[in-house]
C-alpha cells in the first residue's frame, strides 16, 4: 500500500526578477507615455526659472516619450521591422527595443540634460540631434518606399517643429560652438547606425540558419 501526502508538493518557484523584466520589456512604452504627459504638465512650474535653450534641451525627453507611444504601442514597430527585413523572423526583439528606448533614448536624454546644465548648454545638442536624426529615419524611408511606418506622424508633427526650434535656441546660446554640433550630431548618427548594424546582423544570421540543410 502506497501512502500519499495529503497535499501536493509545492511547485517549483518561478524567477520573480525574470518575470518583472519581461513585463517591463513588454509594457515600458505605456509608463513612458504617461510620464511624458506628466512631465509636460509640470514643465511650466519646474522650468519657470530656466533659460529657453535649457528648456528646449529638457523638452526633448517628454516629446520623445510621446513619440515612442505611437511607435511602439502593441509592438507595432517591432512587427514592422521583423516583417519588412526579417520576413517575419525576429531581427529586432522586444528586449532589444526596451534597451534601445529606455537606457538608450531616455538615458541619453538624461545625460544630455545633465551635461547641458552642468558643463554648458551646447552639450544638450546630443538629445536634440537624437530627436532630429530619428525624425529623418522615419520620414525619408516613408517618402522613398511610399509606405507608412510606426512613429511617422509624431516624427512630423512633434520631432520636426520641436527639434528645429530647440536646435536654433541652443545654437544661438553663448558659448555654443561647432564642436558641440559635431558631438551631438555624431553621437546621434552613431546610435542609429549601431541599431541598423544590429538589425542587419540578426537578419544575416536568421537567413543563414534558414539556408542550412
Amino acid at each position: 500500500m502506497t501512502l500519499r501526502a495529503p497535499f501536493p508538493p509545492p511547485s517549483r518557484p518561478t524567477a520573480p526578477l525574470t518575470g518583472m523584466l519581461d513585463r517591463l520589456c513588454q509594457n515600458w512604452v505605456y509608463g513612458g507615455a504617461l510620464a511624458g504627459v506628466l512631465i509636460l504638465s509640470l514643465a511650466p512650474l519646474l522650468l519657470a526659472d530656466w533659460s529657453w535653450p535649457m528648456i528646449a534641451v529638457f523638452l526633448q525627453l517628454p516629446v520623445y516619450m510621446l513619440h515612442q507611444y505611437e511607435e511602439h504601442d502593441d509592438g507595432r514597430f517591432g512587427r514592422f521591422i521583423n516583417d519588412m527585413l526579417g520576413d517575419g523572423r525576429t531581427v529586432l526583439s522586444t528586449a532589444a527595443i526596451f534597451v534601445i528606448n529606455v537606457p538608450g533614448v531616455w538615458g541619453v536624454n538624461a545625460v544630455s540634460i545633465w551635461l547641458a546644465a552642468s558643463l554648458g548648454v551646447g552639450f544638450g545638442l546630443v538629445g536634440i540631434y537624437l530627436t532630429l536624426v530619428n525624425a529623418v529615419v522615419h520620414i525619408v524611408p516613408a517618402l522613398r518606399l511610399r509606405r507608412f511606418n510606426p512613429g511617422l506622424v509624431t516624427a512630423i508633427v512633434l520631432f520636426l517643429p520641436v527639434g528645429i526650434w530647440a536646435l536654433f535656441e541652443v545654437a544661438g546660446a553663448p558659448g555654443v560652438t561647432g564642436i558641440h554640433h559635431l558631438i551631438g550630431l555624431g553621437f546621434a548618427v552613431l546610435i542609429h547606425l549601431g541599431i541598423v548594424a544590429y538589425v542587419f546582423n540578426n537578419r544575416r544570421h536568421a537567413f543563414r540558419e534558414l539556408s542550412r540543410p
